[in-house]
Order: structure tokens, then sequence, then C-alpha cells
């Protein structure tokens, strides 16, 4: 296992010199410099765990190269060395960024356990940072997956909204990804950190809605044999997703709306109210405006859940995503059941993009999963697509595909090609013929390695 590297900047021989050492000795890998000018050149050569550094040095200050550290290498942690007599030299240091600082003259023992505890409270902060990443990975908006004009405005909203604390209301038909959305948002939150709890309204039993949303007291009722925290205290200081809203009771929709007014809730058998932090998103597939008219709905609720209204578009509303969807699942699910062999022929995406889709984008992940489980061959052809959406494709291909088959990429490669031609390299016009955006044929283009130089060394070449 690598050892950690520290650096020492120390413009006094003796005292770098036995802090050099006294370090070695510990295990560490250590450098040590007599000026802030030579320990930015090590810091170019070579990055460094952490840096110990005298504040008054000659030329360049202690807390200049704290401030240089800091803003050129973040990774890094500090401490500071001063005199007892300059203890709020140290203290200010520690505003500018320092972990801590030690007094001279150091002491081996206080040396050891505060460079211990700084690179374990530093590990540690890297470790969140990486999970973190990898959480964004997981449920950020990296995770939607689509660049069509109509995803990619409410994903603009989406991340505004993210970093306040408003009610959100998702709308959009079942299967569009409303929960990945609201997800997203409170990953990009401030409340990050704190709970995401989902309750789905119209999954649950009128009778048993409340007890999940807000718990109860021991022998509130028949059954009720101890204390139960409910969705909203569990997700206090974090986020409540009010999944399918439009199904829950009007008896239960006051309560909501006296959470979002008053940020308290009453358990169930409780004597008086518990004080809650919740920031409240909901979602529904219904027309909560049409309810409230019908009745079925609190007109005071709705408005109060209206501050940002985010409605997400079908799948038929954003078909130019559809072929990046179907890749995305197909890799997706062989990586998941071991099939890495499998190709995919084009006239499957071709398929696709002629099919209705009414279970929006979770339709289409089920249809590829089943695909690449019962594919018989080493492809997945339209044979192995449901009965329902083998139709009659409304036209041909603009090319021939061979038979051996060809990658979802250079069938992609060949369509923008023969667009751009088509339009004589005007990307707007041949974004127009595509069906997508001139932003979206940009971003294509360059992905796909198709820039001015090769386009036109393409039509030379077909000259």
């Amino acid at each position: 296992m690598p050892r950690e590297k520290i650096l020492v900047v120390e413009d006094d021989d003796g005292l770098r010199q036995v802090t050099h050492i006294q370090l070695e000795r510990e295990g560490y890998e250590t450098s040590s410099a007599a000026s802030a000018e030579a320990a930015l050149l090590i810091l170019e050569k070579s990055q460094q765990r952490l840096v110990i550094t005298d504040l008054n040095l000659p030329g360049i200050s202690g807390i200049e190269l704290l401030n240089r550290v800091r803003e050129e290498y973040p990774a890094t942690a500090v401490i500071v060395m001063t005199a007892f007599g300059t203890v709020r030299s140290a203290v200010e240091a520690m505003k500018s960024g320092a972990y801590d600082y030690i007094t001279k003259p150091v002491h081996p023992y206080e040396l050891k356990a505060l460079v211990k505890r700084t690179l374990e409270h530093h590990g540690l902060i890297e470790e969140v940072q990486e999970l973190r990443t990898a959480l964004d990975r997981k449920y950020g908006f990296e995770q939607i997956i689509g660049s069509s004009p109509a995803l990619l405005d409410v994903l603009d909203l989406a991340a505004r909204m993210a970093a306040t604390d408003a009610t959100v209301l998702i709308s959009g038909e079942t299967g569009t990804g409303k929960e990945l959305v609201a997800k997203a948002i409170h990953l990009r939150s401030n409340r990050r950190d704190r709970p995401f709890m989902t309750i789905n309204c119209g999954a649950i039993p009128r009778e048993l809605l409340e007890s999940e949303l807000f718990g109860h007291v021991k022998g509130a009722f028949t059954g009720a044999l101890t204390h139960k925290r409910g969705k909203v205290e569990i997700a206090d200081g974090g986020t409540l997703l009010l999944d399918e809203i439009g199904e829950m009771p009007l008896e239960l929709q006051v309560r909501i709306l006296r959470l979002i007014q008053e940020h308290e809730i009453e358990k169930i058998g409780a004597s008086g109210p518990t004080k809650v932090d919740v920031r409240i998103i909901a979602a529904t597939h219904r027309d909560l405006a049409a309810m409230v008219k019908q009745g079925t709905f609190r007109e005071d609720l709705y408005y109060r859940l209206l501050v940002v209204p985010m409605k997400l578009p079908s799948l038929r509303e954003r078909s130019a995503d559809i072929q990046e969807l179907v890749q995305h699942f197909f890799n997706k699910n062989c990586t998941k059941h071991g099939r890495n062999q499998l190709t995919l022929r084009y006239e499957v995406v071709q398929h696709c993009l002629e099919y209705d889709w009414p279970g929006n984008i979770r339709e289409l992940e089920n249809v590829v999963e089943r695909m690449v489980l019962l594919a018989r061959g080493p492809e997945v052809t339209a044979a192995d697509l449901p009965d329902s959406m083998r139709v009659t494709l409304s036209s041909d291909l603009p090319f021939a595909v061979p038979d051996e088959g060809m990658s979802l990429e250079a069938v992609e490669k060949q369509m923008i090609i023969q667009a751009l031609k088509k339009c004589g390299g005007n990307q707007t016009q041949a974004a127009r013929l595509l069906g997508m955006s001139r932003r979206t044929l940009a971003y294509r283009v360059e992905k796909l390695g198709l820039h001015g130089g090769a386009l036109k060394a393409m039509k030379q070449s077909t000259a």
C-alpha cells in the first residue's frame, strides 16, 4: 500500500529536519522545503496529501501558500505551525481553509496525533464526495436519458428548482419518470444528506394511509402496540415525495395543507402537534385542475402545490430520444443478465420508433429487458418483439442494412452524414430533416467525430 505523502515547509533548518524525521518514522513519505516557492515546485511534480507549513516564511508567506494550495490543490489538507504568541494568526489561517494548527516547539506525540486526525478527516470527506458522486450517477440528472428539447426544458427547470426549497408538482403520464426526477431534485438540493421518502397515495388503503404518513402513538387504536413514526417525520430535514397525490382522500388533503403551511403534523392519538422540516414534492398522472372543479381535490391544496408546476413529456412527445433509450436499456440489461455478446438489429429500433408507447419509458424498459432475456440467437431481431409491436414500418431505411447487421452508432452516423450532405452541410436544415434540435445535432456531430474537415473530405470523396 503506498505511503501517504506529506510536505513540510519550514525555513528553520533544524525544526524542518526534526519534523521530517519524525514523520518518516511514522511511516509517511515526507518531503521538505525551506520556502513557499520551493514547496510549490514540489506540489507541481507530486500530489501531496498534507502540507504542514510555518506561517512566517521568507518571500511568499505561509498564508499565501495556504491560499494557493486550497485553490490549486483542493485535495490537499493543510496544517499551519506558529509560535505561541501568534495563535491569532493561526486562527485566521483556519478561517482561510487550514484544517488545524500546531504551536512551536512541536512535540512528537502532538504532531503524530494531529497528522493522523487530519488525514482521517480528509479521507472521510473524500469518501463522502465519492459516495455523493456515485449517488448522482445513480439518481442524478445524468441518469435521465435523452436530449430532446421537450426533456431538456423540464430538466433545466428541475435543476433550477433543486437549489430552492419550493414545493414542486410533477405531472405526467404513467411511466414518464416522475419519481426519478423527484429523486434527482432532492440529490441536487441542500437536503441531499437527509432522507428522501416516497409514499404512493394510491397504493395504500385509506384506513392505513394516515398512519403511514403521520404515525401514531401507542394505544391510539386497536393494534397500535408501539409508537410509530410516519413517513413525514422520518423525512424530517429531507424531502417527501407524495406520489399519485390525486388519489389522496379529501380528509387527508387538509392534513397535507397544514404540513405545507405550518410545518407541523399531528400523530394519531397524540395530544399535540410535532414540528417537522420537510420539503414536499408531489407527483400525479391525473388532471388536478379538473378534479378541483369536480370537488374531488381541494382547491387550496392544489394552489399550494402549484408553486412550481413541472410536466414531464410523454415518450410520444420526445420520440427523438427513443433510439438512445433503446440502446441504453439494451446495454444495461445485457450486463445485468450476462448477455454481453448479444447484438441489436436496427429493425428493432425502427419498430420502437413506430410504436405509440402508452406505458412510456417504463414500458420501453420492460420490452427491451424481455427481448434480452428471451432472444434465442446471437442478436435481438424484430421476431423478439411483443406481438403488439410487430407493425408494418411506414417507410424503408434510406440505406441498406447489411445482413450481418450494424451498430446503432453506425446507423446514426450514416443518417446524419446523408442529412448533412442533402442540406449542403447546413446543420439547421439537417436537424429539421432528422426531427431534432440544432443543438442536439451539433452534439451528435461532435460525439461521432463529424467535424467540418471530416465532412468536407467526405463530400469531396463522393463528388
